[in-house]
């Protein structure tokens, strides 16, 4: 973060007095800075500090982009920033908060919801700003549209995707948005063919959960999703508690294997945060949901054998 603080020193200096061409130039240096701040916020080890502090962050991005729109790292950084908020903040809590107000729950998810189309919008205007007219022929053909993309373009497809189906996902209700779901689907199966292991395997976790919801493919669909976890710990070398918990809740839940959902919960708490830094708060926030899972077992499993 230290970059941004002396990009945003000098270009408070600047701005006053400065030329249209130089005030373009500083807002660019600090868009730079500021899309390459990410890990700042990954290697951190207090959630809630984070939480706290993103707002903030994404509103200075967007008040970034009012001045430079098709600035592709911010873009990114919106994209992603705003979906792993949703997901982390509100949609968990959201979760959370269901057994005991259906009603506050209902409301998070709606936030959620804006929140990750907001996300999608930002991915689809990095996409539009290389490709222009990308996002409507999306709308039409979106095989077809994806064909154009390159492997530079996999990041925002990725969060575009990703941002994309977990607003389906809190949309149940709705059918418009759940017919984007094979929009969704051409942009993450593009992006497995141009760069598979992006992200130590941020497209198999993806995957993952889209797999089993998969419409017209053929063979087993948990055998699909069993394919991309273990593609996903081999890439993370079992230091990314994710995939454990990603696989307990897909498929595990599922089939009602208790004893599979509590040993993956197991293999996923039993990993060191601090083993990898730049995962750190990933780690912590996923071990979060393990132990929240773990403790409504019993209301998941309905099954009175899988009952404690």
């Amino acid at each position: 973060m230290s970059n941004i603080l002396r990009v945003v020193a000098a270009f408070a200096l600047v701005v006053p007095a400065a030329g249209c061409s130089v005030k373009k130039f500083a807002i660019n240096k600090l868009g730079d800075s500021f899309a390459n701040s990410s890990a700042t916020f990954a290697a951190d080890d207090d959630p809630e500090l984070v939480g706290q502090a993103l707002p903030f962050s994404l509103k200075l991005v967007e008040g970034l982009l009012a001045e430079t729109p098709k600035h592709r790292g911010l873009l990114f950084a919106a994209a992603s920033g705003f979906t792993q908020y949703a997901y982390v903040y509100v949609q968990q809590d959201a979760d959370i908060a269901e057994n005991d107000s259906v009603e506050r729950a209902t409301a998070l998810r709606l936030r959620a919801r804006r929140l990750f189309l907001r996300g999608r919008n930002y991915g689809l205007r990095g996409l539009d700003a290389r490709y222009p007219a990308f996002s409507r022929q999306l709308a039409v053909d979106p095989k077809q549209a994806v064909r154009f993309a390159k492997k530079e373009d996999v990041p925002l497809m990725y969060w575009a995707a990703a941002a994309w189906g977990a607003a389906i996902s809190v949309s149940k209700d709705d059918v418009d948005l759940i017919a984007d779901q094979r929009i969704v689907e051409a942009l993450i199966d593009r992006s497995l063919e141009l760069d598979p292991d992006f992200d130590s395997g941020a497209i198999h976790g993806l995957l993952l959960a889209y797999e089993p919801a998969r419409q017209g493919a053929s063979g087993d669909p948990v055998a699909r999703a069993r394919a991309h976890f273990d593609r996903w710990v081999a890439l993370t070398r079992g230091q990314l508690a994710t995939p454990f918990v990603s696989l307990a809740e897909t498929v595990s839940v599922q089939k009602q294997d208790r004893r599979e959902f509590e040993a993956l919960l197991g293999r996923a708490l039993d990993v060191d945060a601090n083993a990898r830094p730049e995962w750190r708060l990933q780690n912590l926030v996923v071990q979060r949901r393990a132990r929240w899972l773990l403790a409504r077992a019993d209301e998941l499993f309905a099954n009175e054998f899988n009952r404690r």
